[in-house]
């Protein structure tokens, strides 16, 4: 009966006005949606839609996206409309302060002219194939006139030059950065305090000054900087971000201001050692009584929930690198010393796109238990590691010294880790007492009336005093701690040269681009370093990939080992060449180990071939398998069902009549 109404004439006109009644609704109330996928890929963050809410000014977003040389591509397609789709989400949270315009910009044009202004270039989808622009740019449209010129002011604009697949699930976070760059286009001030001569020196043998270190000059490029001395009693308000770095001999007041600048809100990049290289390096170039490498934070550390013994290194057998200890020697394996890859780094914005890491002797970090603190791994070592004392590490020349000693304890030891919560003060009694014996720094006090200023000891009745206590943090810290100082040094991730007199830093490690991303991030807003990576939209055949990694295993061990065979014998047919039968060709002996070289080569290559058909044959099998599945089980299973369900409904029926 249902049925016949249903599919009647006014039935169908009734279904026809409610189908359009629903798209009605759906187009004046866009918000109206329902997001059914895994990892609410079309959902947007909290933090994001506060920041696109709280916009104090309109901002536009030109997507300049070549749709028509993307369609012959349809990952490049479809990828491209996740990001519009990403991108109209945005403009709907916005409530009306965001507008999207997407650009396909043509060979010659105006829209290409514009792209080129702004940073955006075309880019080709295969090598030498046709290339394609695929970039964002977020600007202020007051700073624009509507022809597109200048209207009088310095254009404020951020642009994303390309937007790679490998980066979606850091799209929503690199968009809304974009955008709160152009809302607050003020630079960022980042103040470092460190005992080491990272912003350069001066070496006591050569009487010249040291440069500073590589990272320093990436920092200065992209922000602006302000050196902290040790002995701070208040860190100036001005700083967004405090970069700690191999903090030695920090007294109480210098721990008290930087915990106070913390718990009022600003943002903090940590690196403690439990045994610095560099400055074990300097000890012994000086020739100097050996003293303590380590820093630590205590009592800040505790009181933000963390757990870290500077006394306590962590030592990785397999993540272990090798070093040549000097020219003409063989590489060894330094398990202090280590390289951590993609499995070893967890899914955080400072981690993103990044491939490896060199770290030396780092220390451990542990989470406290009901510190009511959210403890966040970034980089962790394999479980083939342990702790070892720091004192092994004293003036250590042989690196094999340390695998005698070493013991693995199966554990991932955390290396860096993100701190947020509500911290309490380390100092519940109230500021540190000024030591008249210990070293302190004397503030600067400016008179407007004079136009004067003058140093003023902290110790005088007269000085300034300081601000009212933090016991508590308002809003949650955000703190990056790194147990390791040495990531920061050249020789860990750098190499610099000369080049018509200027100096060109060449990077082997993302060392550097670690701390960019991490004082990136920390730079932002709060809700900005609230936004976490999105999910992935690809369901990639993990099973297959799994086969792929076991067979390029064994690959690789069939090519050390060819390498090694040709090694050895070049040498034994240098050895034999040496020796000679006099007439300039090769021995007997010689040809017999030329034929059984070409002979270990064939059979090499022949195992090569086998395993990668092994490879090729294991995944048609397992495609197979899945074809059959698809193809036949499921079917049946369905129709086996329906049987099931038909015979339990004629028999409910038959016993219904009885």
């Amino acid at each position: 009966m249902i049925r016949k109404q249903l599919f009647s004439a006014s039935g169908l006109v009734l279904t026809a006005i409610a189908l359009l009644f629903i798209v009605a609704v759906i187009s004046v109330f866009p918000r109206l949606r329902i997001d059914l996928t895994q990892d609410n890929l079309y959902t947007l963050a909290d933090g994001t839609r506060e920041i696109l809410s709280d916009l104090d000014r309109p901002v536009e977003l030109l997507f300049f996206y070549s749709e028509q040389g993307a369609a012959d591509t349809p990952q490049i397609r479809a990828y491209g409309d996740r990001v519009q789709e990403l991108l109209r989400e945005m403009v709907i949270a916005s409530n009306g302060n965001l507008s999207l315009e997407v650009i396909d910009p043509e060979p010659f044009s105006v829209d290409e002219d514009l792209a080129t202004e702004y940073g955006v270039r075309a880019v080709p989808l295969t090598q030498g194939g046709q290339e394609i622009f695929f970039g964002l740019v977020a600007r202020d449209p007051s700073t624009v006139s509507d022809e597109g010129e200048e209207s009088g002011t310095e254009p404020v604009y951020e642009s994303m030059p390309l937007i790679r697949p490998d980066q979606e699930q850091f799209l929503e976070y690199e968009f809304s950065r974009l955008i709160t760059r152009v809302e607050e286009p003020e630079p960022t001030v980042v103040g470092f305090l460190s005992s080491l001569d990272i912003d350069g020196g001066f070496n006591p043998q050569t009487q010249q000054a040291t440069p500073p270190w590589s990272i320093m000059e990436n920092i200065r490029y992209l922000y602006d900087t302000q050196r902290i001395p040790s002995d701070v009693t208040m860190i100036d308000e001005e700083i967004d971000v405090l970069m700690v770095v191999h903090p030695q001999d920090l007294g109480n007041q210098a721990r008290y201001a930087v915990e106070q600048f913390v718990l009022g809100g600003g943002r903090a990049l940590m690196f403690v050692d439990p045994n610095s290289d560099m400055q074990t390096q300097l000890m012994l170039n000086r020739q100097g009584d050996f003293e303590d490498t380590s820093s630590e934070l205590a009592p800040l550390l505790e009181s933000w929930g963390v757990r870290y013994d500077p006394e306590q290194v962590v030592a990785d057998r397999e993540r272990a690198l090798m070093i040549s200890l000097g020219q003409g020697t063989r590489p060894i394996s330094h398990i202090g010393m280590m390289g951590i890859q993609r499995d070893g780094m967890y899914s955080d914005l400072t981690t993103a796109e990044l491939q490896i890491l060199n770290l030396a002797s780092p220390g451990a970090l542990q989470p406290i238990e009901d510190s009511g603190m959210e403890f966040e791994p970034l980089l962790r070592s394999s479980r083939d590691s342990g702790l070892m004392d720091n004192t092994w590490y004293y003036d250590l020349t042989d690196p094999t010294i340390l695998l005698d000693e070493f013991e693995a304890d199966d554990q991932r030891h955390v290396l860096a880790a993100r701190i947020t919560g509500i911290a309490e003060s380390a100092f519940p009694n109230g500021p540190p007492v000024l030591d008249p014996e210990e070293p302190r720094a004397f503030d600067l006090v400016f008179d407007e009336e004079e136009d004067t200023a003058e140093l003023v000891d902290p110790l005088e009745e007269n000085a300034p005093e300081l601000p009212e206590q933090i016991t508590r943090s308002e809003n949650p810290i955000n703190v990056i701690v790194v147990a390791d100082s040495d990531l920061l040094t050249d020789r860990l991730w750098a190499q610099s040269r000369e080049v018509l007199g200027e100096r060109v830093t060449q990077a082997f490690a993302n060392n550097g681009d670690f701390v960019i991303n991490a004082l990136d991030n920390l730079s932002g807003s709060e809700e900005l370093i609230s936004i976490r990576a999105r999910g992935s939209y690809a369901r990639p055949f993990t099973r297959v990939l799994e086969m792929q990694r076991e067979a390029d295993e064994r690959l690789r061990q069939e090519e050390t080992n060819l390498l090694n065979r040709l090694s050895e014998t070049e040498q034994q047919i240098a050895a034999l060449t040496q020796e000679g039968d006099g007439s300039g060709g090769p021995t007997a002996q010689q040809q017999a180990e030329i034929d059984r070289f070409m002979q270990e080569q064939l059979e090499t290559r022949r195992r090569l071939r086998e395993v990668r058909f092994q490879l090729n044959e294991d995944i048609e099998q397992l495609g197979a398998r899945l074809q059959l599945i698809n193809t036949a089980l499921v079917p049946v299973l369905l129709i086996i069902g329906a049987l099931v369900a038909g015979y339990l409904r004629r028999r409910k029926r038959q016993q219904a009549s009885r």
